[in-house]
């Protein structure tokens, strides 16, 4: 298979050319003079997605771990479903520069496409990519499955790693920081790992999951449970984001291949004696609840908020224009206009001219983020207290989301509620000042970053009353019963339209901003930092 080749990662002195700049070290970081930094790799997957959540935790968290004098660390490059060209390997390292430049440029160009390769090459492959699974899983069952990696140099491909995997989430400022940094490479695909593991079952009361070759690695960094063993000599941590695939199957898409998955991985990385760190102190008891056995190496080590939310004043000219320019342009979800002279004109109205007052929610299209019950309380309030109020709902289209098209498509055709995607950050914190309040209605949570996003942006939370939530946002936001419409539309009457509701909205935004400020970098990093150490010197 691609990934049967030596690993990529160099000696200590063979890279004379294209090295990489160490990055700066933040204010306040703890460096260790007298020890050689921790190597630390994590898994860049989920980067390559979307704005929010999990993409943006990766991303947030890269950022951070690079700020740090005590790690030295480094991206793992995998996608989910599409193999990749491998890298750089230990005989590589003493070809010409031209012919590693052009490893590194294939390495990019199988993110989205095959690069070009001879018949005989082609047909190689494609035998040996339909026959990964199998192959995996029989070698994974007999100790024989081992995925080397290889090295990505990133010095001359900066544009591509910071367009690719930081841009969505991190301010040009970082550019520096994280653009430059090397990243190994994974060539067999993350889904692939799975069903290897899934298909030992076939022979197995538990799943084998291949090794991955993490030499020169102190400490691997998976995003949710991964499927695979680490190299013996690397610690292996796990950044648990929920265990809504075990807990709550019926929300989530593929939900056979899914629950099946997340739980098989898990118990290897549990079996493997794996740390945990968890997003939150709810996470981290589902997680007991499952596997108690991981309790000495579980943690809670909360979720950064990105430093591109702070405090705004309100511009309601500025959060028309967004709503105007991020509006999400698709069937269903959008007006059917006959003319752009109409279309102009209906924008002109609703949101020039109309979004005064809207209530915004920043979510995947999904069934567990309860749309339908802030839509059926928004409905509510339009009719009996502000006739006037909009809706403003950011997010990507997830799954399962018919009912909830339903249930706003004649509200968009009238220029009352307002899908939007693919707002990045600076304009999202805009829109969290100008709203009226952001609902965060969601039945299950690992975090949440909108709620904390909104506060920090110095906007107002009201919130479903979850355990999540009461831990993270605390006595930041207002809460409601997330079954019942009339808490919600409760809790949005007593926060905005009650007589002292003045006075209850500023105590309630001052106590969001001290909220948030514990999710910011200087207060987490500290945290990741004492952990790293710990995850060193206990074995």
């Amino acid at each position: 298979m691609d990934n049967i080749e030596s690993n990529g990662f160099l000696p200590e002195g063979t890279r004379t050319t294209m090295t990489e700049t160490p990055p700066p070290v933040a204010s306040g970081a703890t460096s260790r003079p007298s020890h050689p930094p921790i190597k630390v790799m994590l898994e860049m997957r989920p980067a390559l997605d979307g704005f929010a959540g999990i993409p943006q935790e990766v991303r947030l968290l890269f950022r951070g771990l690079r700020t740090l004098g005590s790690v030295r660390v480094e991206g793992m490059l995998q996608t989910s479903g599409r193999f990749l060209s491998s890298g750089l390997t230990d005989k590589g390292a003493r070809k010409s520069q031209a012919w590693r430049l052009n490893r590194f440029s294939n390495v990019i160009v199988s993110l989205a496409e095959t690069p070009y390769q001879a018949v005989y090459d082609r047909v190689t492959n494609y035998m040996r990519r339909r026959l990964s699974s199998f192959w995996l899983a029989l070698g994974s069952t007999l100790g024989l499955a081992r995925l080397r990696l290889t090295r990505f140099e990133s010095t001359l491909f900066t544009d591509f790693t910071w367009r690719t995997l930081f841009a969505k989430s991190l301010p040009a400022s970082d550019f520096d920081l994280v653009a430059g940094a090397d990243h190994r490479v994974c060539s067999v695909p993350w889904n692939t790992l799975h069903l290897a593991g899934l298909s030992s079952l076939t022979w197995r009361k538990r799943a084998a999951y291949p090794v991955l070759e993490t030499r020169d690695v102190d400490i691997f960094i998976g995003q949710t449970p991964y499927p695979a063993h680490v190299r013996r000599g690397t610690r292996m941590v796990i950044r648990y984001h929920d265990a809504i695939p075990v807990l709550m199957p019926h929300t989530i898409p593929d939900k056979s291949m899914h629950q099946a998955t997340h739980f098989r991985a898990l118990e290897s990385n549990v079996r493997d004696g794996a740390w945990f760190s968890c997003v939150s102190e709810a996470t981290r008891q589902d997680l007991l609840r499952i596997f108690p056995e991981a309790e000495p190496r579980a943690v809670t080590i909360h979720n950064m908020v990105s430093h591109n939310y702070f405090p705004v004043d309100v511009d309601e000219v500025a959060a028309k224009r967004i709503v105007r320019s991020r509006l999400y342009e698709a069937s269903g979800w959008l007006p059917t206009f006959l003319t752009s002279r109409e279309k102009e004109g209906f924008y002109a109205r609703h949101i020039e001219q109309g979004l005064d007052r809207y209530l915004l929610m920043v979510s995947t299209i999904e069934p567990r983020k309860n749309h339908t019950r802030l839509i059926a309380a928004w409905e509510a309030l339009r009719a009996t207290v502000d006739p006037d109020l909009k809706l403003v709902i950011v997010g990507t289209l997830g799954w399962d989301f018919k009912t909830i098209e339903l249930a706003t498509r004649g509200w968009i055709e009238r220029g009352q509620i307002f899908m939007l995607q693919g707002v990045p950050a600076p304009d999202l914190r805009v829109l969290y000042r100008n709203a009226l309040a952001t609902v965060c209605p969601s039945l299950g949570e690992g975090f949440d970053f909108s709620g904390v996003e909104a506060m920090r942006s110095g906007g107002l939370c009201i919130a479903s009353d979850i355990p999540v939530h009461r831990e993270v946002y605390d006595n930041g936001a207002v809460y409601f019963d997330p079954y019942a419409t009339g808490s919600l539309v409760g809790a949005i009457r007593d926060t905005l339209y009650a007589d002292d509701s003045g006075t209850r909205r500023e105590a309630l935004r001052a106590r969001g901003i001290d909220v948030s400020a514990r999710y910011t970098p200087e207060r987490i990093l500290p945290q990741w930092e004492e952990f790293i150490e710990r995850v060193m010197v206990e074995q």
